[in-house]
């Protein structure tokens, strides 16, 4: 069996403040992008899908695609925001992505086998491409309809040094299946581990060992029917805040687990997160990447033969 990485870089960086996922970090000129491409690829991974805006494309394909196509299978997806089910419009003032379970359902029909999902301005570390990989290579047996899987990373190790963070915060039951996700935004580092902000906006305690998704989740193509079924539940629900609302991977999954008709084993991680949440990450972001490369990591140039 072999599985497909699908980068999801459509997103429009906001509180970046430009197109993130193209920001030079390496010695060379790389990206993040080409970090996660070079473990994805040493893992297994013979095939890789980016999800991109059509503005951004002409530059992603300059920058990326087009050497990235030159040592493994390279197919593109549009996330177009206009694309919705019958009945539902745009409202004229948005011009966000509707978030990452658009964007996944934006391949639907394009993808056939297991695959694996990453945010292209993130650093996961060679040891979750490892894992997810060997598991979806792998045949299961439940009792549950779907069999996925995701990245546990400990929490204290993705807090970006330059402001607050959104993470999904994990609660993993026994034998390390994932029971809830919990979207919860504004974690910062404290004196007493971390801290975040409550739906009130009030600032509460939290435990800096908590497992977090980071949007690495690994997927049959099963994924595909259940987004389609839910995303017009989504912006039906949704009608009165359609100019923001977001139809985001992390709820779609804890709903398939509540309603027991997903299994989600969580592959716990020790590697460290980086990434360009924020302009001022990229000096954290290039030193993290210097040392790694220090350490024997990665080689100063990346897919050099």
């Amino acid at each position: 069996m072999k599985a497909t990485l699908v980068i999801m870089a459509a997103g429009l960086g906001s509180r970046y403040g430009g197109i993130k996922q193209l920001e030079k970090i390496g010695p060379n000129g790389e990206i993040l992008i080409d970090y996660s491409i070079y473990d994805a690829i040493k893992a297994g991974f013979k095939k890789i899908v980016f999800i991109i805006r059509k503005d951004i494309e002409e530059e992603f394909k300059e920058v990326v695609g087009n050497r990235i196509s030159k040592i493994i299978e390279t197919e593109y997806v549009i996330q177009d925001i206009n694309e919705l089910p019958d009945g539902y419009e745009k409202p004229s003032d948005r011009t966000k992505p509707w978030g990452t379970g658009h964007a996944i359902l934006s391949c639907y029909g394009k993808i056939t086998d297991p695959f694996v999902v990453i945010n292209a301005d993130d650093y996961y570390g060679s040891d979750a491409f490892t894992l997810v990989y060997n598991y979806l290579c792998n045949p299961k047996s439940s009792m549950a309809p779907y069999e996925f899987c995701m990245a546990g990373f400990i929490l204290g190790n993705t807090l970006s040094p330059n402001g607050g963070v959104t993470r999904g915060i994990c609660q993993v039951g026994q034998d390390d299946i994932l029971v809830d996700v919990n979207e919860t935004s504004g974690i910062k580092s404290s004196d007493d581990g971390a801290v975040a902000l409550d739906s009130s906006g009030q600032i509460i305690p939290v435990d800096i060992n908590s497992i977090v998704s980071m949007n690495m989740w690994g997927f049959t193509p099963d994924i595909f029917k259940e987004l389609k079924i839910g995303f017009p539940e989504f912006l039906s629900h949704m009608k009165d805040n359609l100019q923001k609302a977001e139809y985001l991977l992390p709820n779609i999954v804890s709903q398939l687990v509540q309603n027991h008709k997903a299994r989600v084993k969580v592959l716990k991680t020790m590697d460290k997160w980086v990434g360009v949440t924020y302009k001022e990450d990229k000096g954290y972001v290039v030193e993290t990447i210097q040392e790694l490369i220090k350490d024997g990591v990665y080689p100063e140039s990346l897919y050099m033969k």
